[in-house]
């Protein structure tokens, strides 16, 4: 009996379960939590195992100091089936050649689907049958794309590919116009619970393209010449309810994709481009992190004190809608429209980016580009965008508002025993760091 249980035990400690990460050679490498170092998997012993996929792994023997070696033994749950390709016809046999980099294997198609399909198109195929690992998967046609080559069948290639789409589920657009319908009606009933700030100067500093307004800035000087800054983002939860259908379409996209020539939005447009954006001129639900600077705050030589602050509810109305080049000529011109409160925002940014550097701070600055395209979408040229203060203005702020509400969320969430959600980095890994070391140490 005690020999069985040692048998037993022997062979759970070389089946272990993991997720699979595949190279666009073959070859697989297989995290599992327990361990510190993946495990290699040659692509003789991939099976049919695909990247990400959740795997069983029969760990083979392995000599001491060399890294641990296995074979896929059992797929547990597929990451994806879905893969868009181009098609590739020859000698009667059709094949999608996969843009995925990181699948290895080509998918057959069938000769009653290739009839659907001309050489050269772009194609979305799911695999429906795939059993031996020495056989190519078979697949089916999802949906035809149109010529590779073509800027909007490579921008919808390009989503499909990561298990997105362009259009929202009937469902999500549905209740988006219902909410859409019923926004003035939900406003009417906020106002009586929410700070009103509708009066107080109030701007959103953009790109020139952006259609939605996400965020904003207010100012205005209290009595004994102190400055309240109002940093304000759109409540969107105001009107998208937990386990609602818009809610559940947001946590599958999770964030807006941003294209060269386009942007998909988190959100339908009945939301993100309209009663969730703080457009100009307009009476806005948000939530604020409103701070009280000194009279002195932007006085040379004094640092930026904060007096009080102040998190909440709001409703706000957007004055002006500025693009960064338009707020930074107003700065660089020292006049225009708000000229004096965007000179007092840039100068309370300059010292609070300062503070932050004695506190620690680094920052990695590096060159964005933008691609001038003309009608058929075909890039043209390429612009290396500017960051003027006004850049960093909207950055500062912002970093203080999360720094702030962090701060406050902690003590907040250890005396109501409430969970709080943050957004961190991982602490580097030690080999990346030796790395860095080398390098650095290499530039003097």
């Amino acid at each position: 009996m005690l020999k069985k249980k040692r048998q037993n035990k022997a062979r759970g400690e070389r089946y272990l379960e993991g997720t699979l990460k595949t190279t666009s050679r073959g070859t697989g490498y297989v995290s599992v939590p327990e361990r510190e170092e993946d495990i290699r998997i040659d692509s003789s012993f991939l099976g049919t195992g695909l990247n990400n996929d959740k795997v069983q792994v029969l760990l083979h023997p392995t000599v001491h100091g060399q890294r641990a070696s296995g074979e896929i033994t059992k797929i547990i749950h597929r990451a994806k089936t879905e893969f868009v390709g181009v098609i590739e016809k020859e000698g009667g046999i059709c094949f999608l050649v996969p843009q995925d980099p990181k699948m290895y294997v080509n998918i057959l198609i069938s000769p009653q689907e290739a009839v659907r399909v001309k050489n050269g198109e772009k194609v979305l195929v799911k695999i429906v049958r795939w059993n031996d690992p020495h056989k190519n998967p078979e697949g089916e046609i999802v949906r035809v794309l149109g010529s590779a080559g073509d800027n909007d069948v490579e921008m919808e290639a390009i989503v499909l590919e990561k298990g997105l789409s362009f259009a929202f589920p009937a469902p999500v657009t549905k209740e988006a116009v219902k909410i859409k319908e019923g926004a003035l009606e939900r406003l009417k009933q906020e106002l009586p619970k929410r700070r009103d700030l509708r009066s107080i100067l109030t701007f959103t500093i953009d790109p020139e393209d952006a259609k939605d307004f996400d965020d904003a800035l207010s100012l205005r000087e209290l009595p004994g010449n102190n400055i309240e800054v109002g940093i304000h983002i759109a409540d969107v939860s105001a009107f998208v309810r937990s386990g609602s259908e818009i809610d559940k379409a947001a946590a599958r996209r999770a964030t807006s994709i941003y294209l060269v020539d386009r942007t998909i939005p988190m959100l339908p447009e009945e939301l993100s481009n309209d009663i969730c954006s703080l457009m100009p001129e307009k009476e806005r639900l948000a939530f604020s992190a409103i701070f009280t600077f000194s009279a002195d705050a932007v006085k040379k030589g004094r640092k930026p004190k904060i007096l009080d602050q102040w998190f909440g509810e709001t409703v706000i109305r957007s004055d002006k809608r500025f693009s960064y080049e338009e707020a930074q000529n107003v700065l660089d011109k020292k006049d225009g429209k708000y000229y004096e409160q965007l000179h007092i925002l840039n100068i309370l940014a300059h010292k609070l980016r300062k503070q932050n550097k004695i506190g620690g701070a680094i920052s990695l600055e590096t060159e964005e580009v933008k691609f001038v395209l003309d009608n058929n979408g075909v890039p043209i040229d390429i612009i290396k965008k500017v960051r003027g203060d006004t850049h960093l203005l909207v950055e500062d702020f912002m970093l203080l508002a999360n720094k702030r509400v962090a701060e406050y969320a902690s003590g907040a969430a250890k005396k109501q025993k409430r969970g709080f959600v943050y957004r961190i980095h991982p602490k580097p890994e030690k080999e990346k760091i030796e790395q860095l070391i080398a390098l650095l140490d290499g530039l003097g």
